[in-house]
Formats: structure tokens, C-alpha cells, sequence
């Protein structure tokens, strides 16, 4: 259940790094579609705090850098992320294709931490976006190392919504992939979710915990590719583990 001024506030926030631009209260309150009034209040607050600041008289809101910092702290803080996050930047190197960590976190596909291609057309990410469980090779690559009453759990909070005509739309569809996955040992989502968009994943066990690593671009590279797509990913995923062992 959603907390509706949580999610204002985090509204406000994405808001801001969409435009990248001050907004006065008007244009704040049509584009988070709230009343004047419950903005108003919200951004009295968040100045009030120190997170926004109006740029000149009527000139418009825009975040301080204090949240930058909050952010850049907590980030150091997390010893997990900074000890997988420069493997993550030498399999887009080795690849350059977009790369993801990843895990199911309430019945949906969570990106940890992405380090994006540099290929005028690539796959975009942001962490902390979400992915249908159907859809995902992340989902599918820990699905297969789940214990088959978890991994039916998991299934039954799927939603099937098609996106492309190459869409698992079953529970059936999807058990039968995730069998696939568990034989050959990765996962691949073919123009599933998006056409010409394919996502590559292998499961990586960290502390009893399940994420998976996913590399996601173009089909003519990543799906053409994949047998050098898939050695990339397999070493990257072993080096994590050796670092996580040591």
C-alpha cells in the first residue's frame, strides 16, 4: 500500500531530474497533477529543509545540492554496491552494452545499479526501475534457482500484460521458460517487452540471497552476439563472487 505523500514527494523529486530545469508552483502542481494548495505545502516543506530553493522571485523551485549529497552518502555507505559496482563498469567495457543488478523485490523486477552503454543507441536505465516479472531475464535467471513452491508464488503475482506480440502471457508459458533457464543456466527476454530489445541475465547467489546480473541492447547485438555476450556475463559474475568470497 502506498503512502500518497511519500509518493508525491518522490514525484516531485523525478519530476525535477525529468526537466532538469526550475518550475514554478503551477506547472509543479499540473505535472505531479495535485491541487495548488497540497504542492504549495509540499514545497513550503522541502524548502523549509533545504532540499529546494527558489531560484529568484517567481523564477521558479529547482533541488539544492543537498540532496546530491545525502544521496552520494548513502551510496559510499552501501559496502555490497561499491565492491560490485566496478565489475559492473568492466562488463559494459568488455560488452559495451548496457548492464544491470538486479532482483525481485515485491512481486516486481528491481534494477540495483546500471552502468549504461555507450552506443549512440542503447538500452536506458535508471536504478531503482522496475520490471514486470514476465518480461525479464532477471527475473527469469532467479526464478530457475528458486524452490519450486517460491518460484510458483512468484508466478501467480505475474500480471501476463502483453507488450509485444512475442509476450509470455500464461503461467504456463513462463514455468515452462524458467524450466529453460534452469537447464541451460542464463536467461534471455527476445523482444518481449520491447521490439528489437533483448536482455541476457545469469543468478548470482550472494549470501543465501538470490540478484542476477543482465546486460539489455539492441537484438542485432545482444541476441547475435550472445555467445560472447553470455562468456562477458559469466565471468563477470564469477569475478563478483570470488570478491564476495574473499
Amino acid at each position: 500500500m502506498e503512502v500518497k505523500l511519500v509518493v508525491r514527494t518522490l514525484e516531485l523529486i523525478e519530476l525535477f531530474a525529468q526537466t532538469r530545469r526550475p518550475m514554478p508552483l503551477t506547472e509543479l502542481a499540473q505535472g505531479l497533477g495535485a491541487p495548488m494548495s497540497s504542492c504549495l505545502a509540499l514545497v513550503r516543506t522541502l524548502v523549509a529543509r533545504g532540499y529546494l530553493y527558489e531560484v529568484r522571485r517567481r523564477g521558479g523551485y529547482y533541488p539544492t545540492a543537498k540532496l546530491h549529497a545525502l544521496s552520494a552518502q548513502i551510496q559510499t555507505g552501501d559496502p555490497w554496491l561499491e565492491q560490485v559496482r566496478p565489475h559492473l563498469a568492466a562488463l559494459r567495457d568488455a560488452s559495451n552494452e548496457t548492464v544491470m543488478l538486479g532482483k525481485i523485490q515485491d512481486g516486481a523486477v528491481v534494477f540495483l545499479d546500471v552502468v549504461e552503454s555507450t552506443h549512440p543507441v542503447h538500452y536506458a536505465a535508471r536504478p531503482g526501475a522496475r520490471r514486470p516479472l514476465h518480461t525479464s531475464a532477471v527475473a527469469r535467471a532467479i526464478l530457475a534457482r528458486l524452490a519450486p513452491a517460491d518460484c510458483e508464488s512468484m508466478l501467480a503475482v505475474a500480471d501476463y500484460t502483453r507488450y509485444t506480440e512475442r509476450t509470455l502471457l500464461t503461467r504456463d508459458a513462463l514455468r515452462a521458460d524458467v524450466e529453460r533457464v534452469a537447464a541451460q543456466g542464463w536467461a534471455a527476454n527476445v523482444g518481449e517487452s520491447v521490439a528489437e530489445l533483448t536482455g541476457l541475465a545469469v543468478a548470482l547467489d550472494l549470501g543465501g540471497e538470490w540478484y542476477a546480473l543482465c546486460m539489455a541492447g539492441p537484438t542485432s547485438r545482444v541476441w547475435e552476439q550472445r555467445d560472447r555476450n553470455l562468456r562477458h556475463l559469466q565471468a563477470a559474475a564469477e569475478a563478483i563472487r570470488r570478491a564476495r568470497a574473499g
